[in-house]
Protein backbone atom coordinates (compact mmCIF):
# COMPACT_ATOMS: atom_id res chain seq x y z
CA UNK A 1 0.00 0.00 0.00
CA UNK A 2 1.26 3.64 -1.32
CA UNK A 3 2.68 5.28 2.11
CA UNK A 4 -0.62 8.18 2.95
CA UNK A 5 0.30 12.21 2.43
CA UNK A 6 -0.68 12.62 6.00
CA UNK A 7 1.56 9.97 7.54
CA UNK A 8 2.87 11.99 10.25
CA UNK A 9 3.75 10.80 13.45
CA UNK A 10 2.80 7.08 14.54
CA UNK A 11 2.80 8.22 18.13
CA UNK A 12 1.15 10.62 20.46
CA UNK A 13 3.67 12.69 23.07
CA UNK A 14 2.85 16.08 24.03
CA UNK A 15 6.44 17.08 23.86
CA UNK A 16 7.59 15.45 20.97
CA UNK A 17 10.17 17.46 19.14
CA UNK A 18 8.94 16.80 15.46
CA UNK A 19 7.01 14.85 13.34
CA UNK A 20 8.51 12.68 10.48
CA UNK A 21 10.02 13.94 7.49
CA UNK A 22 7.54 12.34 5.27
CA UNK A 23 4.53 14.31 5.45
CA UNK A 24 1.90 16.69 3.91
CA UNK A 25 3.19 20.32 3.43
CA UNK A 26 0.65 21.31 5.41
CA UNK A 27 1.20 18.98 8.41
CA UNK A 28 4.77 19.99 8.07
CA UNK A 29 3.91 23.45 8.31
CA UNK A 30 1.89 22.64 11.84
CA UNK A 31 5.36 20.76 12.96
CA UNK A 32 7.47 24.21 12.33
CA UNK A 33 4.90 26.04 14.53
CA UNK A 34 4.49 23.80 17.05
CA UNK A 35 8.62 23.57 17.07
CA UNK A 36 8.55 27.16 17.46
CA UNK A 37 6.15 27.48 20.12
CA UNK A 38 8.00 25.16 22.25
CA UNK A 39 11.04 26.56 21.94
CA UNK A 40 9.56 29.77 23.55
CA UNK A 41 7.92 28.25 26.17
CA UNK A 42 10.24 29.48 28.72
CA UNK A 43 9.72 33.07 28.34
CA UNK A 44 7.39 34.75 30.58
CA UNK A 45 7.26 38.73 28.86
CA UNK A 46 4.49 40.10 27.98
CA UNK A 47 5.88 40.46 24.13
CA UNK A 48 6.90 37.13 24.31
CA UNK A 49 3.25 35.52 25.60
CA UNK A 50 2.06 38.35 22.68
CA UNK A 51 4.21 36.55 20.25
CA UNK A 52 2.75 33.16 21.19
CA UNK A 53 -0.90 34.29 20.79
CA UNK A 54 0.19 35.38 17.40
CA UNK A 55 1.93 32.27 16.76
CA UNK A 56 -0.90 30.49 17.81
CA UNK A 57 -2.81 31.86 15.05
CA UNK A 58 -0.51 31.17 12.53
CA UNK A 59 -0.48 27.57 13.62
CA UNK A 60 -4.25 27.75 12.91
CA UNK A 61 -4.22 29.03 9.43
CA UNK A 62 -2.37 25.38 9.11
CA UNK A 63 -4.70 23.58 11.46
CA UNK A 64 -7.69 25.34 9.22
CA UNK A 65 -5.87 24.07 5.78
CA UNK A 66 -5.10 20.53 7.46
CA UNK A 67 -8.78 20.45 7.94
CA UNK A 68 -10.09 21.18 4.79
CA UNK A 69 -7.49 18.27 3.52
CA UNK A 70 -10.24 15.33 2.17
CA UNK A 71 -8.00 12.60 3.85
CA UNK A 72 -8.10 14.42 7.33
CA UNK A 73 -12.03 14.71 7.05
CA UNK A 74 -12.61 10.97 5.66
CA UNK A 75 -10.71 9.65 8.70
CA UNK A 76 -12.17 11.75 11.60
CA UNK A 77 -15.54 11.15 9.96
CA UNK A 78 -14.81 7.55 10.97
CA UNK A 79 -17.15 5.56 13.48
CA UNK A 80 -14.45 3.80 15.39
CA UNK A 81 -13.27 7.34 15.91
CA UNK A 82 -16.07 8.79 16.62
CA UNK A 83 -15.01 8.92 20.67
CA UNK A 84 -11.77 10.32 20.09
CA UNK A 85 -13.14 13.35 18.05
CA UNK A 86 -15.76 14.15 20.64
CA UNK A 87 -13.06 14.10 23.21
CA UNK A 88 -10.79 16.88 21.43
CA UNK A 89 -14.53 18.71 20.58
CA UNK A 90 -14.69 18.39 24.34
CA UNK A 91 -10.95 19.61 25.30
CA UNK A 92 -11.65 22.36 22.93
CA UNK A 93 -14.84 23.56 24.61
CA UNK A 94 -12.80 23.90 28.03
CA UNK A 95 -9.83 25.98 26.22
CA UNK A 96 -12.78 28.33 25.26
CA UNK A 97 -13.85 28.55 28.54
CA UNK A 98 -10.29 29.39 29.69
CA UNK A 99 -10.16 31.47 27.14
CA UNK A 100 -12.83 33.15 28.13
CA UNK A 101 -11.99 33.71 31.90
CA UNK A 102 -8.09 35.01 30.72
CA UNK A 103 -10.38 37.87 28.74
CA UNK A 104 -12.57 38.72 31.60
CA UNK A 105 -10.34 38.97 33.69
CA UNK A 106 -7.75 41.30 31.21
CA UNK A 107 -10.96 42.96 30.96
CA UNK A 108 -11.21 43.76 34.79
CA UNK A 109 -8.00 44.74 34.78
CA UNK A 110 -8.10 47.15 32.12
CA UNK A 111 -11.28 48.95 33.19
CA UNK A 112 -9.90 49.05 37.10
CA UNK A 113 -6.61 50.75 35.73
CA UNK A 114 -8.19 52.73 33.87
CA UNK A 115 -10.33 54.03 36.46
CA UNK A 116 -7.29 54.52 38.62
CA UNK A 117 -5.76 56.55 36.09
CA UNK A 118 -8.93 58.88 35.88
CA UNK A 119 -9.14 59.44 39.83
CA UNK A 120 -5.08 60.25 39.85
CA UNK A 121 -5.95 63.10 37.36
CA UNK A 122 -8.62 64.68 39.03
CA UNK A 123 -6.51 64.53 41.90
CA UNK A 124 -8.84 63.53 44.73
CA UNK A 125 -6.35 63.39 47.55
CA UNK A 126 -4.46 60.63 49.15
CA UNK A 127 -7.49 59.17 51.34
CA UNK A 128 -9.56 59.29 48.26
CA UNK A 129 -7.02 57.14 46.00
CA UNK A 130 -5.87 54.73 48.89
CA UNK A 131 -9.63 53.57 48.68
CA UNK A 132 -9.91 52.85 45.34
CA UNK A 133 -6.38 50.98 45.34
CA UNK A 134 -7.97 49.15 48.26
CA UNK A 135 -10.90 47.93 45.86
CA UNK A 136 -8.67 47.44 42.76
CA UNK A 137 -6.05 45.25 45.22
CA UNK A 138 -8.99 43.21 46.81
CA UNK A 139 -10.30 42.60 43.05
CA UNK A 140 -6.94 41.38 42.30
CA UNK A 141 -7.56 38.87 44.81
CA UNK A 142 -10.05 37.43 43.89
CA UNK A 143 -9.09 37.51 40.54
CA UNK A 144 -5.84 35.84 41.23
CA UNK A 145 -7.66 32.62 43.29
CA UNK A 146 -10.06 32.18 40.31
CA UNK A 147 -6.37 32.29 38.02
CA UNK A 148 -5.19 29.71 40.33
CA UNK A 149 -7.98 27.26 40.12
CA UNK A 150 -7.86 27.51 36.09
CA UNK A 151 -4.43 26.94 35.81
CA UNK A 152 -4.68 23.96 38.26
CA UNK A 153 -7.15 22.94 36.08
CA UNK A 154 -5.03 23.25 33.24
CA UNK A 155 -2.71 21.48 34.55
CA UNK A 156 -4.84 18.49 35.63
CA UNK A 157 -6.00 18.48 31.23
CA UNK A 158 -2.38 18.70 30.45
CA UNK A 159 -1.49 15.66 32.49
CA UNK A 160 -4.51 13.67 31.31
CA UNK A 161 -3.65 14.63 27.43
CA UNK A 162 0.03 13.79 27.80
CA UNK A 163 -0.76 10.32 29.84
CA UNK A 164 -3.81 9.54 27.44
CA UNK A 165 -4.13 6.73 24.76
CA UNK A 166 -5.83 5.99 21.58
CA UNK A 167 -5.01 3.50 18.55
CA UNK A 168 -1.87 5.87 16.42
CA UNK A 169 -1.84 3.45 13.40
CA UNK A 170 -2.02 4.32 9.99
CA UNK A 171 -3.73 7.75 8.72
CA UNK A 172 -6.82 8.29 11.51
CA UNK A 173 -3.87 8.07 14.42
CA UNK A 174 -1.52 10.70 12.44
CA UNK A 175 -4.41 12.96 12.27
CA UNK A 176 -5.76 12.51 15.63
CA UNK A 177 -1.58 12.75 16.99
CA UNK A 178 -1.19 16.02 14.98
CA UNK A 179 -4.34 17.76 16.53
CA UNK A 180 -3.39 16.25 20.11
CA UNK A 181 0.20 17.91 19.96
CA UNK A 182 -1.57 21.11 19.03
CA UNK A 183 -3.80 21.52 21.91
CA UNK A 184 -0.90 20.75 24.34
CA UNK A 185 0.44 23.51 22.97
CA UNK A 186 -2.62 25.66 23.36
CA UNK A 187 -2.69 24.58 27.09
CA UNK A 188 1.13 25.53 27.49
CA UNK A 189 0.23 29.11 26.69
CA UNK A 190 -2.57 29.26 28.14
CA UNK A 191 -0.73 28.39 31.41
CA UNK A 192 1.61 31.36 30.29
CA UNK A 193 -0.81 33.60 30.03
CA UNK A 194 -2.72 33.29 33.16
CA UNK A 195 0.35 32.87 35.33
CA UNK A 196 1.48 36.39 33.85
CA UNK A 197 -2.26 37.91 34.56
CA UNK A 198 -1.94 36.71 38.09
CA UNK A 199 1.22 37.68 38.89
CA UNK A 200 4.36 35.62 39.56
CA UNK A 201 3.01 33.56 42.86
CA UNK A 202 0.35 32.07 40.83
CA UNK A 203 2.34 29.53 39.34
CA UNK A 204 4.37 28.91 43.42
CA UNK A 205 0.68 28.09 44.35
CA UNK A 206 -0.24 25.74 41.95
CA UNK A 207 3.01 23.36 43.13
CA UNK A 208 3.48 24.54 46.71
CA UNK A 209 3.38 20.96 47.71
CA UNK A 210 6.43 19.81 45.41
CA UNK A 211 8.74 22.69 46.60
CA UNK A 212 11.92 21.97 48.65
CA UNK A 213 14.25 24.00 50.81
CA UNK A 214 17.43 23.83 48.07
CA UNK A 215 15.01 25.16 45.34
CA UNK A 216 13.38 28.33 47.80
CA UNK A 217 16.22 30.64 46.86
CA UNK A 218 16.45 30.03 43.26
CA UNK A 219 12.62 30.05 42.61
CA UNK A 220 12.77 33.55 45.06
CA UNK A 221 14.76 34.93 42.29
CA UNK A 222 12.80 33.50 39.41
CA UNK A 223 9.70 35.42 41.24
CA UNK A 224 12.18 38.84 41.20
CA UNK A 225 12.90 38.62 37.73
CA UNK A 226 9.67 37.84 36.26
CA UNK A 227 8.15 40.88 38.65
CA UNK A 228 10.70 43.08 36.78
CA UNK A 229 8.92 42.15 33.51
CA UNK A 230 5.41 42.25 34.59
CA UNK A 231 3.54 45.53 34.08
CA UNK A 232 0.49 44.09 35.69
CA UNK A 233 2.54 43.15 38.91
CA UNK A 234 4.92 46.01 38.57
CA UNK A 235 1.23 48.41 38.77
CA UNK A 236 -0.27 46.54 41.44
CA UNK A 237 3.40 46.64 43.72
CA UNK A 238 3.37 50.58 42.98
CA UNK A 239 -0.04 50.34 44.00
CA UNK A 240 0.64 48.99 47.04
CA UNK A 241 3.68 51.11 47.73
CA UNK A 242 1.39 54.11 47.33
CA UNK A 243 -0.96 52.89 50.10
CA UNK A 244 1.72 52.07 52.26
CA UNK A 245 3.82 55.29 52.27
CA UNK A 246 0.27 57.44 51.80
CA UNK A 247 2.83 59.91 49.50
CA UNK A 248 1.52 61.72 46.89
CA UNK A 249 4.79 62.65 45.55
CA UNK A 250 4.64 58.37 44.36
CA UNK A 251 1.15 59.24 42.32
CA UNK A 252 3.51 60.10 39.28
CA UNK A 253 4.95 56.83 39.36
CA UNK A 254 2.35 55.19 40.09
CA UNK A 255 0.48 57.11 36.85
CA UNK A 256 3.48 55.73 35.04
CA UNK A 257 2.91 52.03 35.91
CA UNK A 258 -0.77 51.71 35.34
CA UNK A 259 -0.03 53.22 31.82
CA UNK A 260 2.30 50.61 31.00
CA UNK A 261 0.03 48.05 32.67
CA UNK A 262 -3.28 49.19 30.46
CA UNK A 263 -1.17 49.25 27.02
CA UNK A 264 -0.02 45.38 28.13
CA UNK A 265 -3.56 44.08 28.59
CA UNK A 266 -4.53 46.12 25.32
CA UNK A 267 -2.23 44.04 23.48
CA UNK A 268 -2.76 40.68 25.25
CA UNK A 269 -6.10 41.41 25.13
CA UNK A 270 -6.30 42.00 20.65
CA UNK A 271 -4.32 38.72 20.74
CA UNK A 272 -6.24 36.19 22.86
CA UNK A 273 -9.24 37.45 20.90
CA UNK A 274 -7.89 37.06 17.37
CA UNK A 275 -6.70 33.40 18.58
CA UNK A 276 -10.36 32.42 20.59
CA UNK A 277 -11.93 33.35 17.17
CA UNK A 278 -9.29 30.97 14.96
CA UNK A 279 -10.12 28.06 17.91
CA UNK A 280 -14.08 28.58 17.53
CA UNK A 281 -13.53 28.54 13.92
CA UNK A 282 -11.76 25.36 14.01
CA UNK A 283 -14.06 23.82 16.62
CA UNK A 284 -17.36 24.82 14.02
CA UNK A 285 -15.39 23.28 11.33
CA UNK A 286 -14.77 19.42 12.97
CA UNK A 287 -18.12 19.98 14.38
CA UNK A 288 -19.18 20.32 10.16
CA UNK A 289 -17.28 16.76 9.14
CA UNK A 290 -18.45 14.32 11.89
CA UNK A 291 -22.16 15.69 11.45
CA UNK A 292 -22.08 15.12 7.77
Amino acid sequence: MAASPLNVQPSFHARSNSLPSRQHPVASQIDENLNRLRASQSASTSSSIGDKLNCLQDLYDYVDMFLQLPLTQQDLAQEQQRKLVEQLLDESLVLLDVCGAAKDALQQTKECTQELQSILRRRRGVEGLANEVRKYLTSRKAAKKAICKTIKNLKHMENKLTSSSFSKDGETGAVISTLKQVEAVIISVLESLLSFISGPEAESKTSRWSLVSKLMHQKRVMCEEELKTNEIANAEAALRSFVKSGNMKNAENVQNELQNSEMCVQDLEEGLERFYRRLIKARVTVLNIINC
